[in-house]
C-alpha cells in the first residue's frame, strides 16, 4: 500500500472518529450531507474513554456548515443512540428543528431518551422495523443537593423536552407523558419502551422504514424546496 492511500485512510478514519460524519469517501458527487448520532450524546462533561460518544461541539458547527454551504441541498441524520446529556442533545435538535434545508432522520438501533427528540427535530423522520425507542423521564444518579429545588429543576428540564417533541412530531401531550409515567411497560423503574411500529403509532416518528426510503423522502424535499 503507498504512502498516499495510506494518508488517505487515516484522514477518512480520523474524519469518523472525530466528528461521526463523512462524505465522498468514495469519490462520488452528493448535495446531501449525512451525519450521525451514536451512542451516548457527550455535553459540557467528558464521558470516560471506553464510551462511544457524539459530541456536541462538533454537532454544532457542522450543521452550521450545512445550512451556510450553498452546494448541500439536504441532511440525513442517522440516530443510534443510548441518549445522554439532556441540554446538550436539545441544543442539537433545535438546531436541526430550525434549519432552512431539508432533513430528514433514522433510526436504527435505537433512538432513546434525549434521542427522541433529536429524532423528531428533522423534517420527516423513519425508524427500522426492529429498532426501539425509549421515553421516560429525566433522571440523575448520585448524591442529590437540595432536594426540592432539585426536583424542580428536573420538572422544568422535562416540561423543555416534552414542548419540544410536541412541537416536532404529531404525539399529543398526554400520550407523551403517558408513556413516561407508565409502569407496565417498565424502563428503569418507569418509562415506555416502543418499537418502530409503535413509535410510529404513538405519532412519534412520521414512517417505519429504512435507508432507501429515508434518502427518497430527502430528495422529495429537496425538490420542493426553494433553496
Amino acid at each position: 500500500m503507498s504512502e498516499e492511500t495510506k494518508t488517505k485512510e487515516s484522514e477518512v478514519k480520523a474524519t469518523i472518529d472525530d466528528f461521526g460524519s463523512i462524505k465522498n469517501t468514495f469519490d462520488f458527487e452528493s448535495d446531501i450531507q449525512y451525519m450521525t448520532i451514536i451512542g451516548s450524546v457527550e455535553g459540557h462533561n467528558i464521558l470516560s474513554s471506553d464510551v462511544k460518544t457524539t459530541k456536541y461541539e462538533n454537532m454544532i458547527p457542522q450543521l452550521i456548515s450545512v445550512q451556510e454551504n450553498p452546494k448541500v441541498k439536504g441532511l440525513l441524520i442517522v440516530l443510534n443512540t443510548v441518549g445522554g446529556d439532556v441540554e446538550a442533545g436539545l441544543a442539537i435538535a433545535e438546531m436541526i428543528y430550525s434549519m432552512s434545508k431539508p432533513t430528514v432522520s433514522l433510526v436504527l438501533g435505537g433512538g432513546h431518551s434525549i434521542g427522541v427528540p433529536l429524532a423528531t427535530a428533522a423534517d420527516y423522520s423513519f425508524i427500522a422495523p426492529s429498532a426501539t425507542m425509549t421515553v421516560h423521564p429525566v433522571r440523575t444518579t448520585g448524591l442529590v443537593i437540595g432536594a426540592e429545588q432539585t426536583y424542580d429543576y428536573f420538572r422544568k428540564m422535562q416540561e423543555r423536552i416534552t414542548d419540544f417533541i410536541v412541537r416536532s412530531s404529531s404525539a399529543e401531550r398526554e400520550k407523551i407523558t403517558k408513556l413516561m409515567r407508565a409502569t407496565e411497560d417498565m424502563a428503569n423503574d418507569i418509562g415506555t419502551i416502543l418499537s418502530g411500529p409503535e413509535a410510529v403509532q404513538a405519532g412519534l416518528i412520521d414512517e417505519v422504514g429504512g435507508l432507501c426510503d429515508a434518502l427518497n423522502k430527502l430528495r422529495e424535499l429537496k425538490e420542493k424546496s426553494t433553496l
